[in-house]
């Protein structure tokens, strides 16, 4: 059987002529040719090329992924990014040199002064790296040697919804794969009774108030619609029409599923489109998912010191801790990528009031995976990310107050951190300026996170590529895009 003669033969001679230009490599084929064929790529350590059809993988260090997106944009003065000095310039001008004509949003640019607030959370350091870490964060602080903290990330977006579809899908402009739909259409799926890429959405504590988050966040774009992202709902069936409805068994449904796919059979012999054939793959996906998923969310079998670790929290479906011991479980189960959304994080006021509530929401959780799964020897091969999509101004938005100050959007420099598969522990990375401005030492775009991932995934991004509207679509774009080996293992 030779599954690449396979694949071409399930497409007309127009679709075959219209992909042949892409050079599509096992990355691309992953998920069509089997498990076979997956691990003899990820074995090689070749280098790739477009035309190099046996060769876009090479050894990888994580075989999944758990991306923790705090939607909304984390005040990085306040959490990682420490700048005493900033304390004698408490409601002073940010200098102009400084800013140096950079752009200011709608929502500040307006006002008479940029009055700079300092962070009214204490700081202390933590770990062999020395790494400074904001009081309201206690759990991270005390596993600091087991993540890399980048403190030098930017992005040209200023505004929230570009900045989120920007970071997750490699473009500003929505229409373009998501991360996980990539990393689906490259690497497939480890579980046939999941899916490769899952998708959640937290409760919040803090105000009410919060971005939209859209589905093309999880989309498949270009790609084939098995690859976009599996949402799972935290009320009901965890997938919408899991369960059967009243009437029907799992037997009249097998033969329901049957009928339906000798009709789309009939309908691909005629049209010869690969979109049928993902139409019936899904449904045959919805089937296994009826058994997968209920016992993937049925928590009764965890000990009870699973939920100490968490937090109570972690009992009630859809908050941040429910959904890190879900994800948990998922990499137990071989999901390929997770990813966990929370949100309320863009604190334009009432910083000093909502900020330690969103904290509280993520802090102990997101500690608590990396340690769970380090004691079960899956953090080695699992990726963990954790940050949002840019971050926010040394200046308040309105007046500045020790007390009570907001801080507006900042695309030139933010923090996150990053752990598990080939990442080295108790590194931090990158510096901005006293003022916590401007990037200054190791700056690290978007572009390159995303193509870190891929890399510690076992995929060169420059590799990963489709053919679309005239043009060979990445994640990465098109430009040279460096890794961040400072952190790599």
């Amino acid at each position: 059987m030779d599954p690449i003669r396979d694949y071409i033969q399930q497409l007309t001679r127009r679709q075959f002529f219209g992909r042949s230009a892409t050079g599509l490599g096992t990355a691309a084929l992953a998920s069509l040719v089997g498990k076979g064929a997956l691990n003899a790529a990820a074995s090689s350590a070749k280098p790739t090329g477009p035309d190099n059809l046996g060769a876009c993988h090479f050894a990888p260090k994580a075989k999944r992924a758990i991306f923790l997106f705090m939607a909304g944009a984390p005040p990085q003065q306040d959490l990682f990014d420490y700048k005493p000095k900033l304390k004698d310039w408490f409601n002073k001008d940010l200098p102009e040199t400084i800013r140096n004509g950079q752009r200011l949003t709608t929502l500040t640019a307006g006002q008479s002064r940029l009055s700079i607030a300092p962070s009214a959370f204490n700081f202390e350091q933590f770990g062999q790296s020395g790494a400074w870490i904001s009081e309201l964060l206690p759990h991270t602080a005390r596993m600091v040697d087991d993540i890399s903290i980048v403190k030098s990330m930017w992005t040209e977006a200023i505004n929230h919804d570009p900045a989120i579809t920007y970071i997750q899908t490699g473009n500003q402009i929505s229409g373009n794969p998501s991360l996980g739909a990539w990393l689906s259409y490259g690497l497939g799926s480890e579980n046939e009774n999941l899916p490769a890429f899952v998708v959640l959405n937290s409760s919040w504590t803090s105000k009410k108030e919060a971005q939209a988050l859209y589905t093309r966040l999880w989309g498949n774009g270009f790609l084939s619609s098995d690859h976009q992202g599996v949402a799972l709902r935290s009320q009901g069936d965890p997938v919408l029409y899991l369960s059967n409805p009243k009437g029907m068994d799992t037997e009249t449904r097998r033969m329901m599923l049957d009928s339906l796919r000798k009709m789309n059979l009939n309908q691909y012999a005629r049209e010869r489109d690969p979109e049928t054939q993902t139409r019936i793959s899904q449904y045959e996906m919805a089937f296994r998912m009826q058994a997968s998923v209920p016992e993937l969310t049925d928590m009764k079998n965890e000990p009870q010191s699973t939920f100490d670790l968490y937090g109570e929290e972690s009992r009630k479906p859809g908050t941040f801790a429910y959904n890190c011991l879900l994800a948990r479980r998922m990499a137990e189960k071989g999901v390929r990528f997770t990813q966990i959304f929370h949100r309320g994080w863009d604190h334009h006021k009432n910083l000093n009031r909502d900020l330690p509530l969103q904290c509280m929401d993520v802090d102990q959780a997101a500690a608590a995976l990396v340690q769970d799964l380090k004691r079960r020897g899956l953090l080695d091969d699992t990726l963990v990310i954790w940050g949002g999509e840019f971050g926010r101004t040394v200046y308040s938005q309105g007046a500045a107050s020790k007390s009570n100050y907001g801080r507006d959007h900042h695309p030139r420099c933010f923090s996150i951190w990053m752990a598990g598969g080939g990442v080295k522990g108790g590194v931090v990375h990158g510096e901005t300026d006293d003022f916590g401005y401007n990037v200054i030492k190791n700056p690290v775009h978007i572009h390159s996170l995303n193509a870190t991932i891929l890399h510690l995934m076992g995929i060169g991004h420059e590799d990963l590529s489709v053919r679309y509207q005239g043009l060979d679509t990445r994640l990465t774009g098109v430009e040279n895009v460096p890794l961040i080996n400072a952190i790599l293992s």
